[in-house]
């Protein structure tokens, strides 16, 4: 958002001392000034900075430059060209705040260019490494040859040496070609992370390192592609196998469906489904992509590559695909494509989108067209950036899950999708009235469950129905809901620096049978300041929690230690509904590591999701 639209009267700059309240779309830092809106470089939600700003027609722009209240997820940037060239913006910020920066912007995107108020967005999918990823670079070149970055709104020319997010071998060719790339407009440097294979383009004629390949190739989950210059391959070939994990993962195989992959570039999805489900038929424009996938497809007799563009190519395609695979670049789909696609009417469909933005329009559109979402999986591609890449399923309308929740609570939803689930939410009639008995609230829990679970089986038919219902305990007295910012605020004062308990009862109905359990976590919230609870009060989290808080605000974030399961604090233990499912006769099947949540990862009740 940094820099003058075209035809935009700059101005002189101003200093102002702001609140960031939120992230922008392209990552900078949200704040407001007498109406206008601020969006400040170098800044993190929460804090209080002096912006060296400038006007533009409809909105400020600037850099923060001076800390008033800094943020606890502030770090040093690595890289000293950090917030010269623009090519990170993120690196001030510890990672896993990135990462829920990022769950939060997919939402933002959802709830206002998609109209879906409570998207079912899980948490973001962290990359293992989230330095030297990159495998392909693209470097521009000055008159003397010399290589780096321009910054994309000064359009200043900044020397790179060394790059934080490239592969090693790309940071070894750089220093290499340094001074001697005269002539050349830019330099393509691309690497096989799991080959050692390189391309090298334009054909350089000063240095003693082989350039020009036409091709390169590279391999993923143990299956080899070879990928040209013009192609498109991703940029972080680890967490490119975790977003095919997360596509098959949502898909579910069953080794007999017909799956339709469109954009299928140079046949990556399609190669790696071929052996997992009947048919491939895969669409996709670009020529060199379609020589490649010629290759990457041989040896599987069960793909049909149809070259074109989508919105041409789908409505020749006959018969009822079981699931379509989008893929598009980050314009999103042709609006002809998508009226193509709800026309061929697949069971599901899985959208890869790199771009939340067009992603939650094309989804609107389709969820208008008779489809429903059921789940949003951000994956970060892209660490210490602000892009993001997100895997969405949906379900057609007319396929009735066979498993219902009773809650009108988005965290509840949120979760549920963790065990890879379909089903339906449907609120009970009304709220419970807050109980008495701290001596049983064990029991209390779980028959407050098991009502909401009745109700909602009432009107379910013959559904499985899950319900869950949180109590807190402090200090013997059970606490409820805050009705008003009043109440939220005097709860929040009352929690600070104490310990409470906090015990979720869970109910099952199922065929006339009923399970029910409970789990119990100890939090103990940290010594946070009136202006901290007033600043969450005031963003409006806090009224619909039980004790005032949500422990998984990454603004906030109250809670000093927490003894026990993380979810049941959030308000659905996992591990506990799995084994209640499983034993109700519900397929809940093991989860892998990188899907839950990553509060799981080091919990020894874990064991419930992975696999008894």
């Amino acid at each position: 958002m940094n820099g003058a639209k075209k035809g935009e009267k700059m101005v002189s700059e101003e200093r102002l001392r702001l609140t960031f309240t939120d992230i922008a779309p392209q990552g900078d830092a949200l704040a407001r000034h007498d109406g206008e809106v601020v969006f400040a470089a170098n800044g993190i939600p929460g804090e209080e900075a002096i912006v060296l700003a400038k006007r533009r027609k409809r909105y400020i722009v600037g850099e923060a430059v001076e800390l008033l209240r800094e943020s606890p997820h502030r770090i040093e940037a690595r890289c000293p060209h950090f917030g010269k060239c623009s090519g990170c913006q993120w690196q001030h910020i510890d990672y896993p705040f990135q990462l829920a920066l990022k769950r939060q912007m997919v939402v933002r995107q959802l709830r206002e260019r998609g109209s879906f108020p409570d998207a079912p967005v899980l948490a973001t999918l962290p990359a293992a490494e989230p330095w030297h990823y990159r495998n392909h670079a693209r470097f521009s070149v000055d008159p003397q040859g010399q290589l780096g970055f321009v910054h994309k709104q000064t359009r200043n020319f900044v020397p790179i040496d060394f790059c934080h997010l490239m592969h090693p071998w790309i940071n070894s060719v750089l220093a290499a070609l340094q001074g001697k790339c005269a002539g050349a407009h830019q330099v393509a440097v691309r690497y096989g992370v799991n080959t050692g294979e390189q391309l090298i383009q334009p054909k350089l004629q000063q240095i003693d390192i082989p350039s020009g390949q036409p091709c390169y190739e590279e391999e993923l989950l143990g299956r080899r592609f070879r990928i040209s210059a013009p192609s498109f391959f991703q940029v972080n070939t680890p967490q490119a196998e975790n977003l095919f994990n997360v596509l098959r993962d949502h898909l579910q195989p069953r080794g007999t469906e017909l799956v339709i992959d469109v954009f299928a570039g140079v046949g990556t999805f399609a190669t790696l489904l071929a052996p997992l489900v009947g048919r491939v038929i895969a669409v996709e424009e670009a020529a060199a992509a379609v020589k490649d996938a010629a290759v990457n497809i041989t040896g599987l007799d069960n793909i049909e590559f149809l070259q074109g563009r989508a919105e041409e190519v789908l409505p020749r395609i006959e018969g009822v695909p079981d699931v379509a695979v989008l893929d598009p670049p980050r314009v999103g789909c042709h609006r002809r494509a998508l009226a193509a696609l709800l026309q061929l009417s697949p069971r599901r469909i899985i959208y890869v989108s790199c771009e939340p933005a067009t992603l939650a329009r094309d989804l609107k559109i389709l969820c208008e067209g008779g489809y429903r979402l059921v789940a949003v999986q951000p994956v970060d591609m892209f660490p210490q950036t602000y892009h993001v890449e997100c895997v969405a399923t949906l379900v057609r309308g007319d396929i009735s899950p066979d498993l219902v929740l009773a809650s009108a609570s988005p965290r509840r939803r949120e979760l549920l999708f963790v065990l890879g689930l379909d089903f339906e939410a449907i609120a009970p009639p009304e709220d419970e009235p807050l109980p008495t008995d701290a001596e049983n609230v064990e029991r209390v829990a779980e028959q407050l469950a098991l009502e909401k679970a009745e109700a909602v089986a009432k009107v379910a038919g013959h559904k499985t129905v899950v319900a869950a219902d949180t109590v807190v305990i402090h200090r013997g007295t059970i606490m409820g809901k805050p009705r008003d910012d009043d109440e939220a605020q005097q709860m929040l004062r009352r929690l600070r620096g104490e310990e409470h308990i906090v015990i979720t009862g869970v109910a099952v109905l199922s065929e006339g049978r009923s399970y029910i359990g409970h789990a119990a976590t100890t939090v103990t919230m940290r010594h946070y300041s009136d202006e901290e609870v007033s600043a969450y009060i005031a963003s409006g989290e806090a009224l619909d929690k039980a004790g005032a808080y949500g422990i998984q605000d990454p603004l906030f974030a109250p809670a000093a230690e927490v003894d026990g399961c993380y979810l049941n604090v959030v308000g659905l233990p996992l591990c506990k509904l799995a084994r209640m499912l499983r034993e109700a006769g519900v397929s809940v099947g093991p989860r892998p590591l990188w899907a839950l949540p990553p509060q799981c990862h080091e919990c020894e009740g874990r064991e419930g999701l992975l696999g008894d």
